[in-house]
């Protein structure tokens, strides 16, 4: 059986094993109620056991001094798409989080690029090479929360955001839901979850399978797309089992499948010709791009005391890229078609230890390892050329240009969580980090957070963090200056210095109002003075992301948030306002003009993801017969575009709007049913021209979509 096929089989014979189990209990059990009541308080008593492990594992990961936003499965149902909107897309209605490619996955939250750090049940999952949709879906979570800011000790590397999961658990008994949602662009989905438990295990398994005809961003402002077919098959498995009263091991397994067509923009002219050959036209060439992830976490968490609780976990990710050009039409419109392949495999181990020494002091401390094995294969069909860069001969040559990279990263900490007095809390801490892969790097990071509670509704949070981030080694652009000089895939510059680790300084302070029952307010604001700021590109045909460094950064922002929840109604509303700035390329710097070259090296400017507003609002409410209606709405003032970034492109906003209500049906039982409607006024707008530092293709926003969801739950 193949693994991307595992998550679904795994499900039903599981649903059915846990059915003939409950079958056999109940065929087997006495008639008496006191036979019932102790099967009843037996139940009673696992789900006890579970509850204090979950709440000991919530203990292993603090939350002092950074900003949250949490999406709980109530939020999540209130989204337009429900819990079948794409996690990039749950994450841009939290404040400070800035839109970019839809099918890329892009994200940038505080004016990083990407830099962030994805746990499930507080376990850091590695990061993949995928340059476009994650390998991660948002059915199988039971909550998300997005922690920014001044980072306690316990997290490092990817600090731009910590997106934090904790998925859904197994009740008594068997459940699940089989969900099917269909709309435009030829948008089918189908997905199946299965939990439950039988005595100390218990398992939740989901799986989806996905096909629409528009796959990436359209690079034109047309409503249709050409040539932008994906299917994507998504797994995950979520299995556990008490040992005794105090300790469970658990095993999360993941995966992902997915193929996209790249698409095309008609009416382009060849650039070069081909001896003997018939160029097809633009609107008729064929490059395609797979991306495979995988994942198996197998952990260990146990309580020795009532005050000291730990995890350890062992886990290991697999990813790759490949890149298959249209062999003609790559070749006669770039002058290079390339066959790129990226693979990277990391594994290591986890270990977090939470001590409650006393009622003002609990100290946490661990170790994170990791060894990782990459690789990038690329085989180019190119023209020779001249200095000028004009094409001598018709007839292409085949550069192969292969590269092997490895290393390690291993990382340490311990912090302190102090309460001086009732209001006010303490979370200092320090850690330390070293990787080898590309580059041999090592520091110290002191974190000090405080939390000031004044009175009953009035919270202020303030922090600093010293951040080291080590270069992504699946981003680290290999390409041979030498191999291509002299063809039509000549680099603009002969540097090639390897990425650096970014070392930062954070600061971060906020404040959190409740206004009666209802009503939450806050605010927060940051700065952060950066060393070797990293950043990424797309940096030819592929729709692979390659990292560089700039010398110096400056960001800085404010964020503004309020929410309203009641029984029926509920809604929020964030502002972000952000400069992100950067000066001097300092890495792969043979991707970009010596023009361009220059003027970043004596200029402030903009780096490519920084919009200077962005903001997101969305209402529920349920009505008298159970019919819940939602709407939403996200703005944004532009990413940045033209040379060295010196322009922004258009304001966007677009509107989203929901209906969901459930039915009871003789004979069939419940079903829900979900109407949606994505960019109601159907603006055409665009995300990327394809203009500005490490921009690759232009894409423009999804035009105006619907939906209908249609969910069958069965089960106890």
């Amino acid at each position: 059986m193949s693994f991307k096929t595992m998550p679904l089989a795994c499900a039903l014979a599981l649903a059915a094993w846990n059915a003939r189990a409950a079958d056999a209990a109940s065929s087997s059990a006495p008639a008496a109620s006191a036979a019932g009541t102790t099967q009843q308080l037996e139940a009673v008593q696992i789900s006890g056991k579970r509850e204090k492990l979950d709440a000991a594992r919530n203990s292993l990961s603090p939350e002092t001094g950074s900003s949250i936003y949490r999406f709980d499965s109530s939020d999540l149902q209130k989204l337009p798409l429900g819990d079948a909107t794409p996690l990039n897309q749950v994450l841009l209605r939290a404040p400070g989080v800035v839109q970019d490619s839809f099918a890329a996955g892009q994200l940038h939250v505080r004016g990083d690029h990407a830099n962030l750090q994805y746990r499930i049940n507080g376990i850091v999952i590695p990061e993949s090479v995928s340059g476009f949709s994650g390998a991660l879906d948002t059915q199988f979570a039971n909550q998300i929360s997005l922690l920014t800011g001044a980072l306690p000790a316990q997290y490092g590397y990817r600090t731009a955001g910590v997106v934090d999961i904790h998925t859904k658990g197994a009740d008594s008994g068997s459940h699940g839901s089989l969900d099917v949602t269909a709309g435009s662009n030829g948008h089918a989905e189908t997905s199946l979850d299965v939990g439950g438990s039988a005595g100390d295990f218990s398992y939740f398994v989901t799986g989806s399978f996905l096909r629409s005809d528009l796959g990436i961003e359209n690079p034109t402002p047309a409503r249709d797309a050409i040539h932008d077919d994906t299917r994507q098959t998504k797994g995950f498995a979520y299995l556990s089992y008490l040992l005794g009263n105090s300790s469970r091991v658990s095993l999360m397994l993941g995966s992902s499948d997915n193929h996209f067509q790249i698409p095309d923009v008609p009416g382009e002219s060849p650039a070069y010709a081909i001896a003997d050959t018939t160029i097809p036209p633009s609107s008729a060439l064929d490059a395609d791009q797979y991306e495979r992830s995988n994942f198996q976490v197998l952990s260990f968490e146990s309580s020795l005391s009532d005050k000291v609780d730990y995890q350890i976990a062992a886990f290991r990710r697999y990813s790759d890229v490949h890149y298959e050009p249209d062999p003609v039409g790559d070749l006669a419109y770039t002058g290079v078609a390339s066959n790129t392949v990226r693979r990277n495999e990391a594994y290591g181990l986890q270990a977090d230890l939470s001590a409650r020494i006393d009622a003002r002091h609990t100290v946490r401390a661990g170790l994170y390892l990791q060894r990782e094995r990459g690789a990038a294969d690329n085989t180019s069909a190119v023209f020779p050329a001249d200095a000028d860069g004009n094409q001598t001969s018709t007839v292409p040559l085949s550069i192969t240009d292969n590269a092997r990279l490895g290393g390690h990263l291993y990382g340490v900490y311990v912090q302190d969580e102090w309460q001086p007095t009732k209001a006010l809390t303490v979370d200092y801490g320090l850690r330390y980090d070293q990787v080898s892969t590309v580059v041999h790097e090592s520091q110290w990071s002191p974190r000090l957070g405080l939390v000031y509670q004044v009175g009953e509704t009035t919270r202020l949070h303030a922090g600093y963090a010293r951040y080291f981030t080590p270069p992504p080694t699946e981003k680290i652009d290999t390409t041979s200056v030498a191999a291509f000089a002299g063809t039509t895939n000549a680099l603009p510059s002969d540097a090639n210095t390897s990425v650096r680790s970014e070392r930062s300084n954070y600061y971060d302070a906020g404040i959190s109002q409740e206004l009666g029952k209802h009503v939450t307010l806050g605010a927060d604001a940051y700065y952060r003075e950066v060393r070797h700021l990293q950043d990424e590109g797309q940096f030819g045909s592929a729709f692979i992301y390659s990292a560089f460094n700039y010398e110096r950064g400056k960001i800085y922002g404010l964020e503004l948030s309020a929410s309203y929840k009641d029984e029926r109604l509920s809604g929020y509303a964030n502002a972000a306002f952000s400069s992100a700035r950067a000066q001097g390329i300092e890495s792969g710097q043979f991707n970009f003009d010596p023009t361009e070259l220059a003027y970043i090296a004596s200029n402030w400017v903009h780096v490519d993801h920084d919009e200077t507003v962005s903001a997101s609002a969305g209402a529920s409410y349920r009505l008298a017969d159970g019919t819940t209606v939602s709407g939403d709405a996200l703005y944004g003032s532009g990413l940045r575009n033209g040379f060295a970034n010196t322009d922004h492109l258009p304001a966007h906003v677009t509107l989203n709007a929901s209906a969901s209500h459930g039915f009871d049906f003789a004979g069939f039982g419940h079903i829900d049913v979900r109407l949606s409607v994505i960019n109601l006024l159907d603006r055409v707008y665009e995300l990327r021209d394809g203009s500005g530092i490490g921009v690759g293709a232009p894409q423009f926003g999804q035009r105006r979509a619907f939906y209908v969801s249609v969910s069958k739950p069965f089960g106890q």
